[in-house]
């Protein structure tokens, strides 16, 4: 069966990318309470976000699906982390910023 949306690897990115940042806070969340519910949901997430991969990789090669996927993430989870009032390090920021910045490098 062939997903109609796997034509559009911006989408896909974006859906993965989304898919393990919110796994991530959900991780984030699940450390500091501990609730069975929240790791559930958090498998589910990513066994979906694994199967949106799976559909990328066939219109990309790995490398790049998965960079532009981890520059995604990066930037997803620095804007939550900001929004929690997590504040990152100049040196943090810029590591980021070079993820990101080697994302548009490879698809240059």
């Amino acid at each position: 069966m062939e997903l109609v949306l796997s034509s559009n690897r911006f989408f896909l990115i974006l859906i993965a990318a989304l898919g393990y940042a919110v796994a991530t806070i959900l991780m984030k969340i699940t450390a500091q309470s501990g609730s069975v519910l929240i790791f559930i949901i958090i498998v589910t997430i990513l066994g979906i976000t694994a199967l949106t991969e799976v559909f990328l990789l066939r219109e990309l090669d790995l490398g790049i699906a998965y960079i532009a996927i981890l520059a995604t993430e990066t930037i997803l989870v620095i804007g939550f982390a900001q929004l929690m009032g997590e504040g990152m390090s100049g040196r943090e920021m810029a590591g980021g910023a070079l993820v990101v910045a080697g994302a548009f490098l490879i698809n240059g």
